[in-house]
């Protein structure tokens, strides 16, 4: 019925679609303990030499490559080539508090967020109702001066 069904795997247009397919990865990206997380299934690389993080302004970028070993294999499911992700960070993120850590096939970066800081400067308001008493400056009445 199929006769050319044991040599599809080898066909050029199966190889081409595992190398157009393999060019992103899958990542996450959760919140934990005032912390960002990104998350990404790397699984078979090696991060000293496969795996580069980098931080440019306000974006962090995974470049992942996985490069064949073997010459010519007979036939291959494995994905190879290089994908790269990019993620937007949080405002004030310090990159040097960005840590990265690879195990079992997963890389996980951790993003501290910073403390929410206050916006803007609150400005002492002065009681003009009362000739010559300042509030602002002045203590309340019924508090102790020294």
């Amino acid at each position: 019925m199929f006769p050319d069904l044991p040599d599809w795997p080898e066909s050029p247009r199966t190889v081409l679609l595992a190398f157009s397919s393999a060019r992103t990865f899958r990542v996450e990206e959760p919140l934990r303990d005032n912390h960002y997380l990104i998350r990404a299934e790397l699984p078979g690389l090696d991060p000293a030499k496969d795996i580069e993080v980098t931080v440019d302004g306000g974006t962090l970028t995974i470049h992942a490559e996985r490069c064949q070993q073997d010459d010519e294999p007979r036939r291959t499911e494995f994905r190879y080539g290089s994908a790269t992700r990019s993620v937007r960070l949080p405002a004030r993120v310090d990159a040097q508090d960005i840590t990265a850590r690879y195990r079992k096939g997963i890389l996980e970066v951790s993003i501290p967020l910073p403390a929410p800081q206050r916006e803007g400067t609150r400005i002492p308001i002065e009681n003009t109702d009362v000739p010559g008493r300042n509030q602002a400056t002045e203590p309340a009445a019924g508090s102790a001066t020294t």
